[in-house]
């Protein structure tokens, strides 16, 4: 008699006591005692209607092992080509390098709960009950077995003799994502064309004065780590400051919010990229949705991806930030005329997104919420399993707008439901929202590009990387658990982050410094002069809710009106850029 049960020892759960009871229950439900062979899942059962046929699992193990259909899949297989074999073939063989710890962990989250209730409505055991707990216990086993974390070892593993899946249920799901897939994909062709037909009405930026903002600039700066204590919280952070060395004016100050289970150092490209050019940056890792708060999920001293104090806790970060620094400028003889706090930008991404928008004016909004949280089991858009979350907070007017903030970049931020329409129009400052077009975390279409229709500040961008992904901005870091894979990251990281230095630089210095000789690489022409074939670039500063509609619906843009006769650009003769030491 063999009982297995995922390999955590007994002192591993007499010494984490905030896993053990979680584990506990775990155990009691997922242990499978058997003899020879294992008690697990044997067939597939596949109903449509009032038909139903059945494939024994092992047929599908020889298939993905071997290649080879035997009699059981022949009828099947007969309806797929070798293309689309091939891929089924591929698809069963992926291995997901994940343990049995860090995935039981995540599925015993709100937001993991919630993807189990979705997909065991679809996946069901033998007796039509709910595959909730079934699949659980599968993924869990499956990551704990020796041959790890595949779709046939999930099968095995699972703790009924027969799987139930409802292809009615399914091919509605498969629906649903479709229909968004072609609109998201309709919606980004719309935006590259009316891009392109702006970008032939406007001048071209001369070569013989064309800036190039995504290369390094004529400053050295010095880099300093403190820790900081909140005044007013029971809250303490660290915190990174890049200051420009013999800056003869005070700096603007530019603060990067990391995403969720990111640090510091994932955008420690784009802080030396600003300060290279005179700008003091100051980078803060928020303790409750670091790559730490991923790990501490992983060990069992957490619960949650992010606790709903986040939403409030990020915000005041960089207020307290920002007080901080104006204290320090006073105080400290080595930051004394340095820092210019009343010109400050800040840039964030994902979850820093949200962060970065929610300074620049847009309070949390539980009425949109309460709204689309209704259909949290239902959507494609993970990020909202995130915004979600916020509901736990108290109904407080959270109001985080703060005056010092002169403008704001979101990449990828996540805000349609917890900013939602009303409070996002309230924005009035310079803002820039970048999308990546093949974002499955936080889609395109739902959390960036619909949003920028709601936005009324007269300097608005939308930036659009045409096969972007939510990770293509982000630089690797030592202190993050999870890696991406290449397929996640999306083609060319290297170009999709020299795309947001150049533009986040030309940006603030537009919007800072008030250097008008940025303004023509904030432009359309300039985005298509320097867009990539495998990770194009399109800038919008306009788009109408009239226009969303007709592209999502697959109409083609009107071409635009043709505006008075332009004048030529004309602009200063650049400062020469001496390298950086």
């Amino acid at each position: 008699m063999n009982c297995l049960f995922p390999s955590l020892s007994t002192a591993a759960l007499r010494t984490r006591r905030s896993i053990a009871p979680k584990y506990l229950g775990l155990f009691a439900f997922t242990a499978v005692c058997t003899a020879a062979p294992a008690l697990g899942a044997e067939r597939i059962y596949v109903t449509y209607g009032p038909v139903e046929v059945s494939v024994p699992i092992e047929s599908l193990a020889l298939f993905a092992k071997e290649g080879q259909i035997d009699s059981n899949l022949d009828g099947f297989a007969q309806y797929a080509n070798e293309s689309q074999l091939a891929e089924i073939r591929s698809a069963l063989q992926a291995k997901a390098e994940i343990s049995h710890v860090s995935i039981a962990q995540f599925l015993y989250t709100p937001q993991g709960e919630v993807l189990l209730k979705r997909f065991g409505r679809l996946i069901q055991t033998q007796a039509r009950q709910p595959g909730f707990y079934a699949i659980r216990a599968a993924l869990i086993l499956a990551a704990s077995d020796p041959e790890g974390l595949t779709i046939v070892n999930v099968l095995r593993k699972f703790p009924t003799y027969g799987i139930r899946i409802d292809i009615a249920r399914g091919l509605a799901i498969a629906n649903e994502l479709t229909s968004l897939i072609n609109r998201s994909n309709q919606t980004i062709a719309g935006i590259a064309q009316l891009s392109e037909a702006q970008a032939a009405l406007e001048p071209t930026i001369p070569p013989a004065v064309r800036l190039q903002p995504q290369l390094p600039g004529p400053y050295t700066w010095k880099k300093s780590s403190v820790t900081l204590t909140s005044p007013n919280r029971d809250h303490t952070f660290n915190m990174d400051i890049y200051l420009p060395q013999r800056n003869p004016q005070p700096a603007p100050v530019v603060v990067i919010s990391h995403g969720l289970g990111s640090d510091r150092i994932s955008f420690q490209y784009l802080a030396k990229h600003l300060a290279s050019y005179g700008f003091a940056v100051a980078v803060p890792e928020h303790p409750g949705s670091n790559a730490q708060q991923i790990q501490d999920l992983v060990i069992g001293r957490a619960n949650e991806v992010a606790e709903p104090a986040e939403f409030v806790n990020r915000p005041l970060d960089i207020k307290d930030l920002l007080d901080y620094l104006t204290k320090l400028s006073t105080t400290d003889p080595a930051y004394q005329g340095q820092l210019d706090l009343q010109r400050v930008g800040v840039i964030g991404q994902s979850f820093g997104g949200y962060t970065a928008l929610a300074l620049a004016g847009a309070g949390i909004n539980f009425a949109q919420l309460e709204k689309d949280c209704q259909l949290e089991n239902e959507t494609w858009n993970l990020s909202l399993l995130l915004q979600c979350r916020a509901r736990g907070l108290e109904r407080n007017q959270y109001n985080f707008s703060d005056p010092r903030i002169k403008a704001v970049i979101a990449i990828n931020p996540i805000v349609s439901s917890i900013l939602g329409e009303t409070n996002l129009s309230q924005i009035k400052i310079p803002v820039m929202l970048i999308a990546g077009s093949a974002d499955t975390v936080a889609p395109a279409l739902l959390e960036q590009i619909q949003p920028f229709t709601w936005l009324t500040s007269p300097n608005k961008y939308l930036v659009v990387m045409n096969n972007g992904t939510h990770f293509s901005t982000i630089e690797d870091s030592p202190q993050s658990l999870f890696l991406p894979p290449a397929e996640a990251i999306g083609p060319e990281p290297a170009l999709a982050r020299r795309y947001v230095s150049g533009l986040s630089l030309a940006f603030m210095e537009s919007y800072l410094n008030n250097k008008s000789n940025f303004r023509p690489y904030l432009e359309p022409s300039y985005a298509l002069s320097i867009s990539g074939d495998t990770l194009g670039l399109r800038i919008l500063r306009s788009l109408t809710p009239q226009q969303l509609q007709q592209f999502s619906s697959g109409s083609p843009p009107r071409r635009p009106v043709s505006p008075p006769a332009l004048a030529p650009v004309s602009l200063p003769s650049p400062a020469p850029i001496a390298p950086v030491r």
